[in-house]
């Protein structure tokens, strides 16, 4: 991960999405943009050989750049005793790699129950361990070297796409531009001490190139070999023109041969190839005038932490709305176990974000942002000319009120309110040039769910 939040120009329209300026969006990757706008919801998963100590994903072996840094100070401490021999262990964590338990149905199954449409899965970090069948490298989980190879499961990109493909989902493949394994990128032969790689790459060339063809195999592979493919979510931003040009223009023809309806992220890289943007462990304060998806953890690390601090469900479904109601979506990161299975304080919390999603997903799939947004404690989400009004409650465990009200938002004469998981019309007034919306005693004593509430109208035209 480790993304920058990039600036662009907006231009106007398309289908209902605002363009970036450098984007020439063709017929179909507008209508896939439209698709992805509609998701709204999305799992990432963060896991690897990592995972068996921890530690953060890949950043450890980089010395001197300071997002290398973990938030548990022992542990950076300890690696920096002796940093030798923390890097050369880590290399070594695939020959330990034996994720017995790993049951992609498990994450599915959880998944889907949560509301989630799409998935986005690492199928290669930056230290470059890959978690599927290349024939690009041994540092694989299919390699004679790692224990899991033997499993039937072992290819486990394949086994990830195909469980959640059959589950309905929309496929995304994380994929990191960044190789610090190849001896392409970071020449083992020199210090390798920053996440660039450990040579000059106009003055090497060859060896640059070797690397462009590298990791335009591996994308190739990922592409024709594991079946259609929604996204291709690209990581490691710093690899861009002009020092570590990858042929962009060359990889996204090559990749979209294979899958005519792909759509690139070429994360905090900007231009024609960064279909959409992704704010990384953050929500914009406004909503943003292009396609764009906020990418948040579940605890405090992207990979498995034994001790990680989860966010409460109520904090998470206040973020859903928040992005949603801002036109963004929201891709939620769990970092399974070393077993490869997703913790249990990540299932409770995938749990009742599904109740939730149960009585309120009218309000979040397929709608559109509508300003302003948001007023006071209630968000909006739009189709057409029905409106969302979702009041958030002011605190875990917080009720409905007697009444809401609402100045920027006003409903047609006539229309009906109602709340969505009860029957029934509810009361409604202009009052003092306000809509004053009466909650029913009975709903507030048993509220169809918890954390935030749905009252649907249809909008004044005026």
């Amino acid at each position: 991960m480790k993304a920058i939040l990039i600036s662009v120009m907006v231009v106007g329209a398309v289908s209902g999405w605002l363009a970036a300026a450098e984007i020439a969006v063709e017929p179909r990757l507008k209508a896939r943009l439209e698709w992805f706008g509609d998701q709204k919801f999305g799992l990432l998963v963060h896991w690897g050989a990592y995972s068996q100590w921890g530690c953060i994903e890949s950043w450890p072996l980089v010395e001197v750049d300071p997002w290398a840094r973990p938030d548990d100070l022992k542990a950076w401490t300890d690696r920096n005793k002796d940093i030798g021999a923390f890097i050369r262990d880590y290399w070594q964590l695939p020959k330990t790699f034996n994720p017995k338990r790993f049951d992609p149905q498990q994450w599915a199954g959880a998944a889907k129950y949560a509301g989630m449409k799409y998935v986005v899965f690492t199928t290669k970090h930056h230290d470059g361990f890959c978690m599927f069948d290349t024939k690009l490298t041994e540092y694989r989980t299919t390699a004679a070297d790692c224990p899991f190879h033997t499993n039937p499961k072992a290819n486990v990109v394949k086994e990830v796409f195909e469980t959640f493909r059959k589950e309905g989902f929309g496929i995304g493949a994380y994929f990191s531009k960044a190789d610090w394994h190849s001896e392409y990128y970071w020449d083992p032969k020199r210090p390798a001490k920053a996440r660039n790689p450990n040579y000059d790459t106009k003055k090497e060339p060859e060896r640059w190139g070797k690397f462009v063809e590298f990791v335009h195999g591996q994308v190739e592979e990922l592409m024709s070999g594991y079946g259609p493919v929604d996204i291709l979510w690209l990581d490691a931003g710093q690899v861009r023109p002009p020092e570590q040009d990858i042929q962009m223009d060359r990889l996204a023809a090559m990749a979209r041969k294979y899958q005519p309806n792909l759509i690139v992220v070429d994360r905090t890289v900007g231009g024609k190839h960064e279909n959409y943007r992704t704010p990384e462990q953050e929500v914009p304060d406004r909503a943003l005038a292009y396609v764009w998806e906020s990418c948040l953890t579940m605890g405090d690390q992207w990979s498995y932490k034994a001790d990680d601090k989860y966010k409460s469900t109520h904090k998470l479904i206040q973020l859903l709305v928040d992005i949603v109601a801002k036109g963004g979506n929201f891709l939620l990161n769990v970092g399974p176990s070393p077993d490869g299975e997703f913790p249990e304080p990540a299932l409770v919390r995938l749990k009742e974000i599904g109740d939730w999603m149960k009585v309120n997903g009218e309000a979040i799939y397929g709608s559109r942002p509508v300003p302003p947004y948001k007023e006071g404690s209630v968000a909006f989400t739009r189709k057409g000319e029905v409106v969302y009004a979702i009041y958030l409650a002011k605190a875990d465990g917080g009720g409905l009120p007697e009444t809401i009200e609402l100045s920027a938002l006003k409903p047609r004469a006539g229309s009906e309110l109602r709340m969505l998981g009860v029957a029934g019309e509810f009361l409604w007034a202009i009052e003092g040039g306000k809509t004053v919306i009466r909650i029913p005693a009975g709903v507030r004593q048993a509220p169809p769910c918890g954390h935030a509430w749905v009252v649907k109208f249809e909008l004044d035209g005026k």
